[in-house]
């Protein structure tokens, strides 16, 4: 068998920040790794940054939960046999736990959902995975499941280890009802002058456009379960940073801008229920990703699980700021498209 050589990629890289965060996960305030060909994305994550650093709290990111899913597909004889598997599955679910237990150190069962269609039983399995993203850890996990329950429910059959129930890397609306990696919301109350000074708008433009432009214009072109600017665009960069799978960039778009005018002064909010990042596991050998999630404090010694989550609230926290400098931008005409002309122009002509 022929061995073929592996390389890495060049991707330009650069260091944007600090911004600064607090929460139920961590505060202080932190520079990101952005790795993205849009050289624009840096200085629009920047402006974000910068005002992060001027508000007393910053960006207050919340981890409202963690899980990661796979689901398996079972045939069974019939629709009343799928209902008994599940009510099988249900009554044993301390084995079920026992079970995925054996196969990591990390890996815990912490809950199940499912679906019938016909004689077809999708069963969601859902767990903790520690400080990893947790795509092989839930899979391995899942085929000791189903042997389990090949072994021990009558009436049903292998039909696939994954159902797309999971969903892995589309674009569903169940992930954001149950939730698959981390969901976090990232806060920040931003008094007008400041609104003003470094965004060169008013919060109510900002309001008004998130209205229009990413609720009203993503329902007309058919969204799914999402209300953004581009956070696939802040996701990629951070991901492609920190030696995370990319394409779980599909699901983790899927995400809810949200402003509101108080007092006066601008409320802003960014929820990301899908946001799938570990500091351990594929793509973390290589070593510009050890010095970057090094850098980021996310190699420290601590509890199984809080490095990633660490993670997942400044990933979070980056999005926010990429979305509220472009948002701004756009109540501006003109000022979008100047400064990629701008950048990029300079930069070709380097």
């Amino acid at each position: 068998m022929s061995t073929r050589e592996t390389s890495t990629a060049p991707v330009p890289m650069q260091w944007v920040g600090p911004l600064k965060v607090s929460g139920n996960v961590m505060t202080g305030s932190q520079e990101i790794p952005l790795a993205t060909y849009e050289s624009p994305l840096w200085p629009s994550v920047g402006r974000g940054a910068k005002i992060s650093t001027l508000v007393e709290s910053g960006i207050v990111a919340t981890l409202v939960d963690e899980r990661m899913a796979r689901s398996i597909l079972l045939e069974a004889d019939d629709a009343l046999a799928a209902v008994n598997a599940m009510a099988y599955l249900r009554s044993h679910e301390h084995e079920l736990r026992d079970v995925v237990a054996e196969t990591s150190r990390f890996a815990r069962l912490i809950d199940m959902h499912h679906q019938i269609a016909g004689n077809l039983l999708f069963v969601r399995f859902e767990f903790s995975t520690g400080d990893a993203s947790g795509h092989n850890m839930v899979t391995h996990a899942s085929d000791r499941l189903m042997d389990y329950v090949l072994a021990h429910v009558s009436g049903v059959r292998y039909g696939s280890i994954s159902g797309n129930y999971c969903s892995d890397k589309k674009a569903t609306a169940v992930n954001g009802i149950l939730g698959r990696g981390k969901n976090v919301v990232t806060e920040i109350l931003i008094p007008r002058a400041i609104v003003s000074r470094w965004l060169r708008t008013t919060p109510e433009a900002v309001v008004d456009l998130n209205v229009r432009k990413n609720l009203i214009g993503t329902m007309l072109a058919g969204g799914l379960r999402s209300g953004n600017a581009h956070y696939a665009n802040m996701l990629l960069g951070f991901y492609l940073a920190t030696g995370q799978d990319a394409a779980n960039i599909v699901e983790g778009s899927q995400g809810i801008t949200h402003a509101e005018v108080r007092d006066g002064d601008l409320y802003f909010s960014c929820t990301l229920p899908n946001l799938i990042v570990g500091s351990v596991g594929n793509g973390k050998g290589l070593d510009f990703v050890e010095e970057n999630l090094t850098r980021l404090g996310c190699r420290e010694e601590r509890e199984p699980g809080e490095n990633a989550r660490r993670l997942a609230v400044l990933c979070a926290a980056t999005v926010l700021c990429g979305e509220l400098s472009l948002m701004a931008a756009q109540t501006n005409p003109g000022e979008l498209m100047q400064s990629h002309l701008q950048m990029e122009r300079s930069k070709q002509s380097a």
